[in-house]
Parts: C-alpha cells; sequence; structure tokens
C-alpha cells in the first residue's frame, strides 16, 4: 500500500492516521485541563454578557438557554481543540516524547501477542484505502466538518519494522 508523503517535522512521528480511540487514550492531563477551560469559557462570557444586560436594565429570561447552549458549546469546542492537540503531537508536529514511549510499549506488547498493530482489519484494501485518504490530517479540518478515524487500516505513515527491533 502506497505510503503518504509527509513533511519534515521537529519531532517523530507516531502516525498520520490515528483511531479516534487511540488519539483519546493519549490525551495528556494539559489536554484535560483546556477542554474544561474551554468548556467553562462559554457559560463565563454568557454569565457576563447577561450582568452586562441587567445592568442596563434589559432583560434576561433567555439567560438560562444561553448557558446551556453555551456550555454544549464550549464542551464539544473544548473536546475537539484537545483532539487536535492530541493528534498534533502523533504527527510530531509538537512535542511528543510521552506519546512515542508508549506507542512503543503498546506496539511491542501487540507484537508479542502477535496482533495487529493497528487493530484488526474488516474492509477490503480499497476501502481501507479509502478510510485513509479521507481522514489523514482531518483533526485540521475541524473548522469544516469534525472527522475522525474510526477504521482500522494499515496505512499509518509509519513504517511498522520500527517497532520490530524494541
Amino acid at each position: 500500500m502506497a505510503q503518504t508523503q509527509s513533511s519534515q517535522t521537529n519531532y517523530p512521528v507516531i502516525d498520520i492516521d490515528p483511531h479516534f480511540k487511540r488519539v483519546v487514550r493519549y490525551f495528556r492531563p494539559s489536554d484535560y485541563v483546556v477542554w474544561a477551560g474551554v468548556t467553562a469559557s462559554g457559560p463565563a462570557f454568557m454569565l457576563m454578557m447577561g450582568k452586562e444586560i441587567e445592568r442596563t436594565g434589559g432583560p434576561s429570561k433567555g439567560l438560562p438557554i444561553a448557558l446551556k447552549l453555551s456550555t454544549v458549546l464550549g464542551f464539544s469546542a473544548g473536546f475537539l481543540l484537545s483532539y487536535q492537540r492530541s493528534s498534533l503531537r502523533f504527527w510530531g508536529w509538537t512535542e511528543n516524547s510521552k506519546e512515542m514511549e508508549k506507542d512503543r510499549d503498546e506496539m511491542a506488547k501487540l507484537l508479542e501477542k502477535g496482533e495487529p498493530l493497528y487493530g484488526p482489519e474488516h474492509m477490503d484494501e480499497f476501502n481501507q484505502k479509502a478510510s485513509s485518504w479521507f481522514s489523514k490530517y482531518s483533526a485540521l479540518k475541524f473548522s469544516s466538518i469534525p472527522w475522525f478515524n474510526f477504521a482500522n487500516h494499515r496505512s499509518h505513515g509509519v513504517d511498522p519494522k520500527k517497532y520490530e527491533n524494541n
């Protein structure tokens, strides 16, 4: 299967198309802090605006609905931002030493068990390629559509033989 040409990065590439579960499993505590901060910023902004409206004498009957909506939007935006931060580490675009170590350990265990490195494949080769075409670097496209990799395939932009030496 043809590998995608990847750009030069300052850090080692772990996976250019990681599975959704893997990206979330590799979240750092700082990703959860970012997620919580973005989630809290929506309602905080709405409360600030509600106080301003009350101060000027306007009605604030819609504030509870606005708070709920801003919480949901903040929660979603916070998750997407945290997911993107984790994906950037997989791609080698930001510091990823902890992820490299975790990846090495995880892949070594899979090799010992004789299991496929990227999970069992349930699709033919064409559908695997199509799946990887659509989901590679998808965390960069969150502004247009949130797209995640839920499929197991062989196209991850790294040579699986690098795990055999460990």
